[in-house]
This record gives C-alpha cells, sequence and structure tokens, in this order.
C-alpha cells in the first residue's frame, strides 16, 4: 500500500465509499443530503490554507483503498493545530488502510510544524476508530454528551481527541 497525494482523477474512486460512510449516519457528521459537487469540494479541497492536502491509500494496482484531508484545524491563533478526516472504502476495512492513513498525517503535521491535532468529531461509538486513534497517542480531551444521532443508537457522544506532537 502507497499513500500519495491525491488527485482530481482519484475523486471517482473516493465518491463511491464516502457518499456509503455519509449516508450511513454512523460515523461522520457531513449531510447525508450533500450533492456529489458539494461532497467533492468539502474533501478535495479541505480548506484554504496552503497547507491543506488530501491523500488516498492505493494497492500495488493503483486502486484507491481509502482517503484522508487535513488542514489546520482553526485558522488565525488556532492554525498550530492540526485535523484531520479519513474514509476508508468498506471492502478494505481491517488491513490497516487507516492506520497508514493517520500514520501519514502525523507524519504530515510533524513536518508542517503542527504543535499538536485534534479530531473535532470522533462518533463514541465508532469503537474501531477511537481504538485505532489510541493506539496511534490520541486522547479523549472530552466527549459532547448526545452530540451525535446515531441511526440505530439514538443520541451518542461525540469526542474531543487530542495528540500532542513533541
Amino acid at each position: 500500500m502507497t499513500i500519495r497525494d491525491a488527485t482530481d482523477a482519484d475523486w471517482p474512486a473516493i465518491w463511491p465509499f464516502f457518499r456509503e460512510i455519509v449516508t450511513a449516519r454512523e460515523t461522520y457528521t457531513y449531510d447525508p443530503e450533500m450533492t456529489e459537487e458539494q461532497a467533492r469540494a468539502l474533501w478535495m479541497s479541505p480548506s484554504n490554507s496552503p497547507l491543506a492536502r488530501t491523500t488516498v491509500a492505493v494497492d500495488a494496482d493503483g486502486t484507491v483503498l481509502g482517503s484522508a484531508n487535513m488542514y489546520p484545524n482553526r485558522p488565525g491563533p488556532g492554525a498550530h493545530v492540526a485535523s484531520a478526516s479519513f474514509m476508508v472504502d468498506g471492502r478494505a476495512r481491517g488491513q490497516g488502510v487507516g492506520r497508514a492513513l493517520c500514520e501519514d498525517m502525523i507524519a504530515w503535521a510533524r513536518q508542517s510544524r503542527f504543535r499538536s491535532i485534534q479530531f473535532n468529531a470522533v462518533v463514541e461509538t465508532n469503537e474501531p476508530a477511537v481504538h485505532l486513534w489510541q493506539s496511534l497517542g490520541f486522547r479523549i480531551a472530552g466527549t459532547v454528551p448526545e452530540a451525535f444521532d446515531h441511526p440505530r443508537l439514538g443520541y451518542v457522544g461525540l469526542h474531543v481527541m487530542y495528540r500532542p506532537l513533541p
């Protein structure tokens, strides 16, 4: 597996799993009614910062297995904290794609001189993601109770997760 910067040509491979993940309403706070155009703008151009980056994980054949986007968490006085979002194609889950994407993101954040990384809205019932982030040095800074309306479980919390970059 290789992690590389995403190109416009990657979007047709990203869109199907992006749409599947968002419309499932289990792990992302994104509007499930967003159009493909809106989704592309959100994912492929995550912020106006020159540091913003979108990546893909590809296998030896060039098949896109997952994608990440990364950016300063906030502008101005908050721009020293990075953030990111990750999506893995359902057919590639459990194969280390999310870990590889996050490890690449951590390296990017260090190289870009961010002081820390903050994930703003990790659904507490998304246990695979919570455990993965914790194994990569993130801790739960706090949980906003009932901030996410899960389609099966009702109102559940959203974790804010944090990792310093020493």
